[in-house]
């Protein structure tokens, strides 16, 4: 998913320039870290205490230059308005974050309007139109069949979470002035790999294969997850 952000980030924006960046419920701030290093100027925002102190932790430990580009806030991604004025950042992630909000509409609604023109939206949601394929895998008939028809799964986590549908998002993302411009499948083949598993010695071939997948159809199109930009107008 990093590799296809930053193809979006090098074809949208100049090379060397230096991008306002929300992270909104960035977790312990891998991506926005990562953005970071990469000369960016990052705001995390997250509501979790202990993943704020994470990434606080996290922070910490980089060079000044980079503790300086960032700046971490505690608070919930649906009230970015509060924090911040319309149009302050270039780049808005929300990544696995939409599973865990009933009514996302608004929510995605704010995230637009903190995007300057021409701002690029990258959401990481899971594939509504591919539960079947993990219960599918395992063996585990009842539940594949069951999920034919909802977009309701629980997750690794034993919570009780929700998908969504590409082409649900793709008029949502239309209809909030950030159409959908890119969109990329992640965990096409690693999906029901075990939690906690060792890395495979070729991880790069791995990596190579899933990123391979996750651009070309109709692999796309069973990820576990997807990964959609859309684009300010």
């Amino acid at each position: 998913m990093a590799r296809q952000l930053d193809e979006q980030i090098v074809g949208r924006f100049p090379v060397g320039r230096r991008l306002r960046v929300l992270d909104v419920g960035m977790g312990q701030g891998t991506q926005a870290l990562r953005l970071a290093r990469a000369g960016h100027q990052v705001t995390g925002l997250e509501q979790d205490a202990t993943m704020v102190a994470a990434a606080r932790e996290s922070l910490a430990g980089e060079p000044e230059g980079i503790r300086e580009r960032m700046r971490i806030i505690e608070g919930d991604g649906r009230d970015t308005g509060v924090h911040f004025l319309p149009g302050s950042f270039d780049v808005v992630l929300c990544h696995g974050v939409l599973m865990y909000v009933e009514e996302p509409d608004p929510l995605l609604a704010g995230l637009a309007r903190m995007l300057a023109p021409g701002g690029l939206l990258s959401l990481l949601v899971r594939n509504g139109d591919a539960l079947a394929i993990r219960p599918g895998l395992s063996g585990d008939w009842s539940e594949a069949l069951a999920a034919f028809d909802t977009v309701s799964y629980r997750n690794r986590l034993g919570l009780d979470v929700r998908a969504d549908r590409l082409k649900d998002l793709t008029s949502t993302l239309a209809g909030i002035g950030a159409p959908l411009h890119a969109w990329y499948g992640v965990r096409v083949f690693t999906d029901t790999a075990a939690d906690g598993a060792e890395a495979p010695a070729d991880m790069e071939t791995l990596l190579a294969v899933e990123e391979k997948a996750g651009r070309t159809d109709p692999y796309r199109g069973v990820a576990a997850l997807l990964h959609l930009c859309g684009v300010r107008g």
